[in-house]
């Protein structure tokens, strides 16, 4: 076990990404309110971080719209948007 890491709580807030990494990597973290601690993290056991499979976008599109081709694409939308202001 790494050595454990004492943290304010404003922490949690204003730099949770850090903290996360630190758990991921094996540290506890106390999280203190005050001086005194109140808690404690810890990793849940065989958490991976890059385990969660990411989504299919292009699927998903696919799926709604098929093989259908737009006549008018976002940059012509928008384009004629900013004309018209």
């Amino acid at each position: 076990m790494c050595h454990m890491k004492v943290v304010p709580i404003s922490d949690l807030r204003y730099h949770f990404p850090k903290l996360e990494k630190l758990l991921l990597s094996g540290e506890e973290i106390q999280i203190t309110k005050r001086g005194k601690v109140i808690a404690r993290l810890v990793a849940e056991p065989g958490v991976d971080p890059g385990s969660a499979p990411l989504p299919d976008f292009m699927a998903g599109l696919k799926e709604i719209y098929g093989d259908q081709i737009c006549a008018v694409t976002g940059a012509e939308i928008v384009s004629a948007d900013r004309e018209g202001r």
